[in-house]
């Protein structure tokens, strides 16, 4: 009986002691080089969208943008001339409208020399209505660094087509040589013929950036044309195309727009 106490007696203990007592949990350890980055920190304030920023800023030519027009170096012009060709002593006159072309060379700060083409058309009713082309040699002095002066000599010359004109006589059938008119008083029907041309042009600039500059000019010119009528028949003895030639004094005029790039 006493044994038996004694066993429950132990048995109640034994119970007790792993009631009170839990068993410990194992805590997992982590491996610092396979731990994960820290989470980035948001942005402290609202981000700004390409719409917010508004539209993008032009900059401003610089000082060193003009500066470096003033150095030695190519320049090509194109830009677009509008004018009047006006005739003296009875030649036609006409609109002139056309491309301008210029290559040229700035030797210093002070100088440069250009090769200027010009071909335009030249038209009026009852006058002139064909092509006026010239191509000249212009010495050009800078006299600020915005302003410039420019003299140039060369060659020109008008191809006409159909122009309506009343034709001056002697008319082409009615010579048995090759006849030149004493002036220009009446116009041949149609003139086609080259001769000397000259010009001075001042021109305004403004530099939009290193490579480019927008120019306006005005320029007049003068030209001598040599008009030469082919009548299509040859002179019996010399064999010599029977032609009529009529020389044409020009005054003109024009304004011209365009960008210039070095």
């Amino acid at each position: 009986m006493i044994r038996a106490v004694a066993v429950t007696i132990a048995l109640v203990r034994t119970a007790g002691a792993g009631w009170a007592e839990p068993a410990a949990t194992e805590t997992p350890t982590t491996d610092p080089a396979t731990a994960a980055p820290p989470a980035a920190e948001a942005p402290a304030g609202p981000l700004i969208t390409d719409e917010e920023e508004g539209p993008p800023k032009l900059s401003l030519p610089t000082e060193a943008d003009r500066q470096a027009w003033r150095r030695p170096g190519f320049r090509l012009f194109l830009g677009a001339s509008y004018g009047e060709l006006h005739g003296l002593g009875g030649a036609p006159s006409g609109r002139l409208l056309g491309p301008t072309l210029r290559l040229g060379v700035r030797l210093d700060e002070t100088w440069s020399i250009a090769g200027s083409f010009v071909y335009a058309s030249a038209s009026r009713a009852g006058a002139l209505s064909g092509l006026r082309y010239a191509g000249t040699i212009d010495p050009t002095w800078h006299v600020t660094p915005s302003v410039s002066l420019a003299f140039g000599v060369g060659f020109g010359g008008i191809v006409e087509g159909v122009t309506g004109r009343a034709d001056a006589g002697p008319l082409p059938d009615e010579i048995e040589s090759s006849y030149t008119f004493p002036d220009a008083s009446t116009p041949v029907a149609r003139c086609s013929g080259a001769g000397a041309t000259g010009l001075v042009r001042g021109e305004w600039a403004l530099v939009l950036g290193p490579r480019s500059q927008l120019a306006i000019a005005a320029e007049v010119l003068g030209q001598w044309t040599a008009c030469v009528d082919d009548t299509g028949r040859i002179e019996p003895d010399s064999g010599d195309a029977i032609v009529r030639r009529q020389f044409w004094p020009h005054v003109g005029a024009s304004l011209t727009a365009g960008v210039t790039w070095r």
